[in-house]
């Protein structure tokens, strides 16, 4: 199964092009406080725990896990090991916690001890990580509606290295309840001369149960499958029928083992890229765009096929495939749009933008078949735009009465994000990817939970706009959905704040010398 690109199409509909700001709002913010007679356990990152890999994933993460299928109520372990249940009514008051299990936790030092984790499964189901290298996966029966039901314990795994759980899905496969638990390990790798030695794992289970004479037998690890990245991914969820995996990363994740066995990794054959010559040529200015398309030599009106709307267009000659299809960069007016044939041998075709101003980098949406063509204009106002950064006589210092750039002035977002950021389908019984999308302009915001019974959705960066997206792993065609957006909200959320990248910098590189030393 070979990987194909894949471009996140942008629902024009959900834009506001005359969104102008927001306002600030005086409303007091109403707080409530509770009494615990126990602190949350809150850990701490030991000397070895010193990359930034590790304050991403454990440094910074929120102890206060929100219950997506009964948004009234979070959930917390404490110092004493057990996970307590609190109720929250907005505008209203904080209920008292209650214990819903025991961890048992032994109150012996860890070495590599991470933070407690919890990930609500489903309406009656929950996983458990009590940071020292322990699964639990608990029957929880029906949380909501101030439930007083203790969580059962169904199935239980010790390992040596701890982890946090990333996410986790249950449904029915062949007529047995099945959990698919998704875990993250950052562990030292000898192999790994960058990242302090360090590489991240992503490990996928599959436990499930099964009948035998109408008796419910025990649980047990059915599949156990083992990915490898160097980056601490964005975003790393399981489908709702365990058929597949997507992951958001700075870096790139590959299978390296599934139940014990190594996978063998195959070799990428050097692709010799083949030159063809470009089958559309186009231009554009402030206020439209020109294209001309190659046709068959001595093509009549009455066989040109051609469908135009305002997101997208379409051209194509009868009796033969279409020669361009696909949704525009941006919107048009079909109305004032025209199209005419050009020495029986070409399609001339004007489009009208909608949106005057903005100048687009591709016609249609990931097609690469086509040439660029600046017009005579365009390319004397670019020389002149960069005649002052040109000259005929050498100058060895031309910045002598100026101070030196320091990266760490610059502005969160004159930040360049990283090209290898991507988002990455895998199915799950190939293993291969299946669809890929460059992430490499689109910072990552956040992620949300906005249907319990789908995937969870994602926030990136579009310009200014901070674009929401739901993932369809079901519909290949249309696999992320754009469902919301947030107004000019990427223009207020720095990538990473300066003073903090500088911090975490200087930290990793003083810690791993006195580490090594």
């Amino acid at each position: 199964m070979t990987a194909s690109n894949y471009s996140l199409k942008v629902n024009r509909e959900l834009l506001d092009p005359n969104f102008e700001s927001y306002r600030l709002s005086l409303d007091v913010i109403p707080t409530y406080s509770v009494e615990l007679d126990a602190a949350v356990e809150e850990v701490e990152l030991k000397d070895s725990q010193y990359t930034r890999e590790h304050i991403r994933t454990f440094g910074m993460y929120n102890y206060l896990h929100l219950d997506q299928w009964y948004e009234d109520s979070v959930l917390f372990v404490d110092r004493k090991g057990r996970v307590l249940s609190l109720s929250v009514t907005l505008d209203s008051a904080l209920g008292n916690p209650r214990e819903v299990y025991s961890l048992n936790t032994e109150p012996t030092e860890c070495e590599e001890r991470v933070c407690p984790s919890i990930s609500l499964t489903s309406a009656t189901w929950a996983c458990v990580s009590d940071g020292r290298g322990r699964l639990l996966l608990l029957r929880t029966g029906k949380r909501g509606d101030g439930s007083l039901s203790k969580w059962e314990l169904l199935f239980s795994e010790d390992s040596t290295d701890p982890f946090i759980i990333v996410h986790s899905v249950s449904h029915v496969q062949d007529g047995n309840h099945t959990v698919e638990v998704l875990l993250l390990r950052i562990l030292k790798n000898p192999a790994e001369s960058k990242a302090g030695g360090f590489s991240v794992t992503l490990e996928w289970m599959t436990v499930a149960n099964a009948f035998e004479h109408g008796a419910e037998k025990r649980y047990e690890v059915k599949k156990r499958r083992v990915l490898r990245g160097k980056s601490v991914p964005h975003y790393a969820a399981v489908e709702p029928h365990g058929k597949g995996l997507m992951v958001a990363s700075e870096k790139p994740f590959v299978f390296t083992h599934v139940d014990g066995r190594a996978v063998e990794q195959e070799e990428p054959e050097p692709m010799e890229e083949e030159k063809t010559d470009p089958i559309y040529f186009w231009q554009q200015t402030s206020e439209d765009v020109t294209l001309c398309v190659r046709m068959p030599e001595g093509v009549a009106k009455e066989q040109v096929q051609f469908g135009l709307t305002s997101d997208n267009l379409s051209i194509g000659v009868r009796g033969f495939s279409t020669l361009l299809q696909g949704q525009l960069y941006a919107s048009v007016d079909p109305d004032a749009s025209t199209w005419i044939i050009k020495d029986d041998k070409s399609l001339e075709v004007t489009l009208q933008k909608r949106s005057e101003g903005p100048m687009w980098p591709e016609l249609v949406m990931g097609d690469r078949r086509g040439q660029y063509v600046m017009s005579e204009e365009q390319a004397t106002l670019l020389h002149q735009t960069l005649a002052h950064l040109t000259s005929e006589d050498l100058n060895s210092d031309p910045d002598w009465n100026k101070p030196a750039c320091n990266s760490l002035e610059l502005e969160d977002y004159d930040r360049f994000f990283d090209d290898g950021s991507s988002l990455t389908h895998f199915d799950g019984a190939s293993l291969k990817p299946t669809h890929v999308v460059n992430l490499a302009s689109h910072q990552y915001l956040f992620t949300v939970n906005v249907d319990p019974t789908q995937m969870p959705c994602f926030c990136l960066r579009h310009d200014v706009d901070a674009l929401v997206w739901q993932p369809h792993p079901d519909q290949p065609g249309n696999m992320w959905e754009h469902v919301t957006t947030f107004n000019a909200l990427a223009s207020c959320v720095p990538l990473q704040s300066v003073e903090e990248l500088k911090t975490l910098d200087e930290a990793e590189v003083q810690t791993e010398k006195q580490v090594k030393g």
